[in-house]
């Protein structure tokens, strides 16, 4: 039986790939464990699924000044030589690292053991957990072409998606938030946790926008308007679970943030999107780098949030209906959508090497 360790964590978008890859891991006889922090939010995720759970030590890489940076460092050793020990108990074929700053004493710690290690990169840029285990990879799959290119051994294979999200249905989802299918759907969302500054740009443009479209909300934990409520054609919700495939399904046209993983989700259903990007100071950059990258091939139109305003975001919407099929054109030529094939196969292709 191939044995595998997944690893990856401090954010849900260090996780979610692994998760879409389980299955498919199961279903071929692969015996999967899991190393990540104790009191990850990883830990929450992965547990729930039946696969074991282990926790090392991990450090927070910073690029910033801070008295812990002094200390880290130690913690990242001390977490290598508890994966060692961990590794050399659970005798993994292959090592599949996800990013985040749990995945560096992981990926040390496989070095030492001389496991193969694959790495997945979902931005256009590597995040620097990435940075400090590409040199121990055996290869390095990644979402974005550019990056595969400018990385030793990068693969660009997409980012594994999950199964589920491919099962949603247009009449389930026009059923559940109320929509008669007789104008376009807009879907809106800012993440996990809401943007302020899309709920805000949105709901200002509602009474330009709702004669011609109907618009499912997606604000964020807190963020409901009441004042909106029972508004006809304006669905709004904190966040979606099981009901994000039907919202997928329903949306002839979508807004979003530029997070790697929900830009795979988007190139993969064919979603035309319009895309306003995290900006560079509030965050390393990642999502305004992500959305030139879609832009610049043609797959997605972009609005800068410094441009946001209710009247810019309605005229940014309406040139994206009236060219979405051009968008989908370009999206259904675009290869490496959804990753989970190419990179089960890199997994196989390094655990048979190592045997």
């Amino acid at each position: 039986m191939k044995k595998i360790v997944l690893t990856g964590g401090g954010t849900a978008g260090h996780v979610t790939p692994n998760l879409a890859l389980l299955p498919h891991l199961r279903k071929a006889g692969w015996e999967v464990s899991y190393i990540g922090t104790r009191d990850g939010m990883e830990r929450g995720l992965i547990e729930p699924t039946g696969v074991p759970y282990y926790a090392v030590q991990a450090g927070k890489l910073r690029r910033y000044a801070d008295l812990k940076n002094l200390s880290d460092p130690f913690r990242v050793v001390q977490g290598a030589f508890q994966a060692v020990r961990l590794l050399r108990t659970l005798g993994p074929d292959v090592v599949f690292a996800k990013g985040g700053f749990v995945s560096v004493p992981v990926v040390y710690g496989a070095a030492l053991c001389r496991i193969p290690v694959v790495l997945h990169e979902s931005d256009l840029t590597p995040g620097l957990a990435n940075k400090l285990c590409a040199p121990f990879a055996r290869a390095v799959c990644t979402t974005f072409p550019e990056t595969a290119k400018a990385m030793r051994r990068g693969v660009c294979t997409g980012t594994p998606l999950r199964d589920e999200l491919f099962l949603g249905q247009r009449a389930r989802g026009l059923a559940a938030f109320g929509f008669s299918g007789k104008k376009p759907v807009l879907l809106v969302t800012g993440g996990s946790s809401g943007a302020q500054a899309i709920n805000a740009a949105l709901r200002g443009s509602l009474p330009a926008l709702l004669p011609d479209m109907d618009v499912l909300h997606l604000c964020g934990k807190g963020n409901l308007d009441k004042t909106l409520s029972g508004v006809s054609g304006y669905h709004q919700a904190e966040y979606l679970r099981e009901e994000m495939r039907d919202a997928f399904a329903c949306a002839d046209a979508v807004v979003s943030r530029a997070g790697s993983n929900t830009l795979c989700e988007l190139l993969a259903l064919k979603k035309p999107s319009l895309l306003i990007p995290y900006p560079r100071g509030a965050s390393r950059g990642d999502q305004e780098e992500n959305a030139a990258s879609f832009a610049s091939r043609g797959l997605a139109d972009v609005l800068e949030q410094k441009d946001l305003s209710p009247s810019s975001l309605q005229e940014a919407v309406r040139a994206l209906l009236r060219h979405r099929e051009a968008l989908r054109a370009r999206m259904d030529a675009s290869p490496a959508a959804n990753g989970t094939q190419a990179v089960l196969g890199i997994l196989a292709q390094c655990a048979k090497a190592s045997r």
